[in-house]
Parts: C-alpha cells; structure tokens; sequence
C-alpha cells in the first residue's frame, strides 16, 4: 500500500500514520525526519541541506525530493510507503508524481483527514498547557492552519482529479478515526492488523 496522508497540524496525521504502519507493515516516512537523519549522519545531501539550513533558508525541494528517493528505494519501502504531511504544495506534487513514475510505484490512495480549524486549536491549546511547546501557541496554530489551508487545496484538488483522495472525518476516538482510515482504504482493520 503506497499512500500519502494529508491534514492540518494538530489533526492526528502522525498518530494515525504509527498505527498505519503497524497495521498495514510498510514504513512511516516523514520528510521532516528525513533531513533531521541525513544531517544527522552527514550525508552528502545532507551536507547540502546543512549548508542551506546554517545559511538561514529553506531546504529546496530538489534536495527533499533526493532524500525521498533514497529512502523509498530501500528495501522495506518495496511493498509500500506512507508519507507523512508531503507533498505539501503543487510543485511537490508534480515532483513526486514523476518520482513515482519513474520508480514504477504509483500511490494507491491519499486519505485526507479533516479535523475543523476550532478543533485543532482546542486540542493544542491543551497539549500547550500540558507540554510548553512553542508551536501550540494558539495564535501560532492559527497562522499555521492559513498557511496550510492556502497550500493544500490545489494538492487536495489535484489528487481529487486523479481519484486517489479519500476525505475521512478526523474526530472522534483514536480508534473511530483509524477505523474510517481503513475502510476508505477498503481494509478491514482486523484483517490490516493480521498482517
């Protein structure tokens, strides 16, 4: 199963992309860790995108997309993928779609999970209160829920077009999203869970 997992910050994606993995046996693949791992070792993209990072400006996406094909050429990734939170915006998209193509691994879905923007705001304003993080700041989860919200439609709209997204309700129990999570998928977790 090759699936890319989309949903505003604070809307469940890395909880339920750990029990996708799990569940269906293929790796959880976050870009974020990605670049944290590569500059970690000093690999030689990595170097490059330490290079751009200490010179105070975003990773390209050409280097991101480089990773990302390293990784998804290791074994474990044969069966399948989940991406978590990429691509983020049109041109990632085109990118990866190429990418995919040319390794002959086609997604099989995007599921989308859709949490209301007060939702999210409530369920970090707690995580804030309990943990400190900075990020949960509301007034900081409002800017990054605009900025998400002006990134993602054409990438919703583009894989809507293509016939791979599934929008699954986001709230509720971490059980009831997991269970709509898989019948979008036309699994059936108990059968997921055997694997």
């Amino acid at each position: 199963m090759r699936l890319v997992l989309l949903g505003a910050p604070g809307s469940g994606k890395g909880t339920q992309a750990a029990r996708l993995r799990a569940a269906l046996g293929v790796p959880h693949i976050s870009t974020g860790d990605l670049l944290r791992a590569a500059v970690a070792a000093g690999t030689p993209l990595g170097q490059k995108a330490k290079a751009v990072m200490d010179a105070g400006h975003l990773v390209s996406d050409d280097i991101v997309l480089g990773m990302l094909e390293q990784r998804l050429a290791q074994p474990d990734a044969r069966a399948g993928f989940i991406l978590d939170g990429y691509p983020r915006n049109l041109a990632q998209v085109q990118a990866l779609d190429a990418l995919l193509a040319r390794m002959r691994q086609p997604l099989d879905a995007v599921i989308k999970l859709r949490v209301p923007s007060a939702v999210i705001i409530a369920r970090t304003e707690l995580r804030h209160r309990a943990e400190g993080r900075a990020d949960d700041d509301p007034a900081t989860v409002r800017k990054r829920l605009a900025v998400y919200a002006q990134q993602t439609a054409p990438v919703a709209e583009h894989y809507t077009r293509a016939g791979t997204l599934r929008l699954v309700d986001g709230v509720g129990t971490l059980d009831e999203v997991f269970a709509r999570i898989m019948a979008a998928l036309g699994e059936a977790p108990a059968a997921a869970a055997a694997r």
